[in-house]
């Protein structure tokens, strides 16, 4: 069972911060994605910081600031050499990753760097980890660096799959992998890809342990508002998999608390 949303976007400022590749024109407001939590059963989630909104992450904060621990939690979005005591402050506020959002040609941090081997290790010790969307093609030859990290690196929406789930280059670099212990696969917003979901999910689950899978809505879909849907593979994957080891190891969520 899919109990957790762990891909949302929730604000209410619209306020570019720098060059942006979109910029939405109606906010989305915390209310209106806890109505749609409630009216899928789903019992909490996480906000991840919107690309327009760049290493300003007060909004995100603010919302974490109004539900409850346990169930939702949030990723930011933050500069290689922030300080450790900032990603100790956010990780005191509710947030459990930090994103790199790669995608269009953006530049792919140097992982043998000391700086961002320096932040890891920091996000390390504070039982975070990192989340990453990045185009298949460009990901494909990241991935023995980022098996080495040391801590768990999430792919984002289905590693942004361009081809056949047989042909597609990420997976058979994942295939090819001769340790897979760090990765978390999340199931989301098929529609940023060019290629059907589900058999993508059907070879990443011959790939990766059950326990290895969260679902996020993308809500609210930003550049695809007039044709995504918020539940997405939701119905798909209900009884394929149970989210709530992943979102416990990842998020510190569960089901039980209050």
């Amino acid at each position: 069972m899919i109990h957790f949303d762990c891909h949302a976007h929730v604000y209410d400022q619209i306020v570019a911060q720098g060059a942006v590749r979109y910029l939405p024109t109606r906010p989305a407001p915390l209310a209106d994605w806890r109505a749609l939590q409630d009216s899928h059963g789903l019992s909490g989630g996480v906000i991840v910081q919107v690309s327009f909104l760049g290493t300003d992450n007060s909004q995100m904060l603010a919302a974490l600031q109004d539900l409850p621990t346990g169930r939702f939690a949030g990723v930011a979005v933050i500069d290689i050499d922030t300080p450790d005591a900032e990603i100790a402050r956010l990780c005191a506020a509710g947030v459990r990753a930090i994103r790199w959002n790669l995608v269009a040609g953006a530049t792919i941090p140097d992982l043998t760097s000391s700086a961002v081997q320096s932040l890891m290790r920091t996000l390390a010790r504070h039982d975070m980890h990192l989340e990453l969307q990045l185009e298949s093609k460009r990901l494909a030859p990241l991935l023995p660096q980022l098996a080495d990290l040391p801590l768990p690196v999430v792919i984002d929406h289905l590693g942004l799959p361009e081809t056949t789930a047989a042909q597609e280059p990420w997976l058979n670099a994942l295939d090819a992998l001769p340790e897979r212990e760090n990765f978390y696969i999340k199931i989301s917003a098929p529609y940023r890809g060019s290629a059907q979901g589900l058999d993508h999910v059907d070879r990443l689950l011959s790939l990766l342990a059950a326990d290895r899978f969260v679902w996020g809505s993308d809500w609210p879909h930003t550049r695809h508002e007039s044709h995504a849907t918020y539940a997405g593979l939701l119905d798909d994957l209900k009884n394929r998999i149970d989210d709530r080891a992943a979102v416990r190891r990842l998020y510190q969520m569960r089901l039980d608390h209050a």
